[in-house]
């Protein structure tokens, strides 16, 4: 990512990717994982051939005993889907074909570390050459167990730049800068006094993210040589919503960062008659803080996460467990679930789609569930069976029409032909501005509708947000944008039916004002800004004195 203009007093700004919310002012400590440079290589002879499988058999026995302890110590802290994450590792680590290969290198006469090495960046390298994000981020995993097996041949650990010094923190209470956020810094650095992480690589779907995210830690991604361009013990302020990370912060910025976390870190703020706020939930373990923060309901539960957090496909049974848990959670509150929203970015190697030049406009969320009913049949059931213990909305993503939306009515209701569904009302997405324009006909038998407003922005004005050259086009304050979000709050009150409005653009306290003057009622936010936008709606009905 590129290094933005210095200003305020030299200070240096970076943006990188936001993968997990959250501001943060700290100090830095950098991590060191080169720790396997130089790494012993030699050549072997026909006796040490025995020796060297020997020491590599016992390196997978230590690392397959360290993933359990992982698995097990995730499942009691945040949930059984996360810990999975340590199960899919565990496998690919006793993978026979894995240790075939190893073992072969063993045999041409190389020690076992080289074994590893070799057999292992092969292994990252074709992982990361697929044009599929969620592929390359496996590769990810695959370098996290290098890094474990190698740890166990030449008895490292990873370790802070700095640790030999007596006033090292070794992460505690600072912010750890890294070249990348593995599932096990998430959770072996002390995370419970770590304040934020920095990385020069990781994605937003990685194991890390799903786990960083679940902790509550903020961190931010993708910032090119930020590890050797930051020393230790600096100050940094790191934003997890934005992605911006600056280095040696002025008086000035860290007075507008302590007033916008004061105002984000509002104690939690009952309902107002205004506007119902919901929560947007990942995974069944943040249905925890949802009672704390007094939401109105589960506004938009983004289901293919559970998929992304366990690292492979669930089946309806495993799906039925999890989402059965969510329901016992919200307690009788309405849960609104989005049916999986897969394809371009987000994608499972188990799918085995074909590679496309332009996955956003291919095979993703409503057209992929049509090109796979299997995936909508066994999550249509789940969520029937889920449904008998309370209220369940579901959401059907990127529909771009009327024909489509029945399609898919169609496939659910053949699955679940033998369930009982009187709990469940089904709605559309307005993500897609083919959709938009037949609203009416769409609203006429859907039940609800939900306004995207993400993907929406995304595809009404053709801008991608992740691309740095024309991020600064992906923005709501446009007239057009706002002029097509009055069509659809008045396509609902014409029928009669609930619209209500999630993405960035619902926790922007900058347009709660706008958004109520436009008729919207009810949004679907990330838990931590509930309050905040109670409050900026308390105080736009105040002026506009809205009842």
């Amino acid at each position: 990512m590129k290094k933005l203009a210095e200003n305020r007093n030299n200070e240096k700004r970076f943006t990188g990717l936001a993968i997990s919310s959250g501001l943060i002012l700290g100090r830095v400590c950098l991590l060191s994982q080169s720790r396997h440079n130089p790494l012993p290589s030699y050549q072997v002879s026909d006796k040490g051939k025995s020796r060297e499988l020997a020491r590599l058999k016992l390196a997978i026995a230590a690392v397959v005993k360290h993933l359990k302890v992982l698995q097990e110590k995730v499942a009691e802290r945040i949930g059984q889907a996360e810990a999975e994450i340590f199960i899919a590792q565990g496998m690919i680590v006793q993978d026979p074909a894995l240790f075939l290969e190893m073992e072969q290198t063993l045999q041409n006469g190389f020690n076992a570390e080289t074994a590893v090495l070799l057999t292992m960046q092969d292994y990252e390298t074709k992982l990361s050459a697929v044009d599929d994000v969620y592929m390359g981020e496996r590769a990810g995993d695959i370098g996290e167990l290098k890094h474990r097996l190698l740890d166990e041949l030449c008895d490292t650990r990873p370790s802070f730049i700095c640790a030999e010094d007596t006033n090292c923190r070794r992460g505690k209470d600072r912010i750890v800068i890294a070249e990348e956020l593995t599932a096990s810094m998430t959770l072996e650095i002390n995370t419970d006094r770590v304040l934020g992480f920095v990385t020069e690589r990781g994605g937003k779907t990685s194991h890390a993210a799903i786990l960083a995210r679940a902790l509550g830690i903020p961190a931010v991604s993708g910032i090119e040589n930020i590890h050797n361009l930051v020393p230790c013990g600096t100050e940094v302020l790191l934003n997890g919503e934005t992605g911006e990370v600056v280095v040696a912060p002025s008086l000035q910025t860290r007075s507008d960062a302590v007033a916008v976390e004061t105002f984000r870190r509002l104690p939690p703020a009952d309902p107002v008659p205004q506007l119902r706020v919901m929560a947007n939930i990942s995974l069944a373990s943040e249905t925890s803080e949802l009672k704390e923060m007094m939401a109105e309901g589960v506004g938009l539960y983004r289901t293919e996460f559970e998929f992304f957090s366990a690292g492979r496909l669930l089946n309806e049974q495993e799906q039925f467990e999890i989402y059965s848990e969510v329901v016992a959670a919200m307690d009788g509150q309405e849960i609104y679930f989005r049916l999986l929203d897969l394809g371009a970015d987000k994608t499972l190697p188990s799918f085995d789609l074909p590679s496309e030049e332009n996955p956003a406009l291919g095979c993703r969320g409503a057209r992929l569930l049509l090109m796979r009913p299997e995936l909508l049949k066994q999550q249509a059931r789940a969520i029937a069976r889920a449904s008998a213990g309370g209220s369940i909305f579901v959401m059907y993503p990127m529909v771009i029409g009327l024909t489509q939306f029945r399609q898919l009515r169609k496939i659910f209701d053949a699955a679940t032909g033998d369930l009982d569904t009187t709990n469940i009302r089904h709605g559309v997405m307005f993500e897609v501005p083919s959709a938009c324009l037949e609203a009416d006909e769409l609203l006429a038998e859907a039940d609800f509708a939900s306004i995207g407003s993400n993907d929406l922005i995304q595809y009404l004005f053709a801008v991608d947000r992740n691309n740095e050259h024309v991020a600064d086009g992906f923005t709501p304050d446009s007239e057009v944008f706002w002029r097509l979000l009055g069509d659809l709050v008045a396509a609902a009150k014409k029928a009669s039916k609930p619209l209500s409005l999630c993405g960035e653009l619902a926790s922007d306290t900058d347009f709660t004002a706008k958004l109520l003057a436009l008729g919207i009622r009810s949004v679907s936010v990330s838990p931590r800004h509930i309050a905040q936008v109670r409050h900026a709606a308390t105080e736009a009905a105040k002026e506009r004195k809205l009842t």
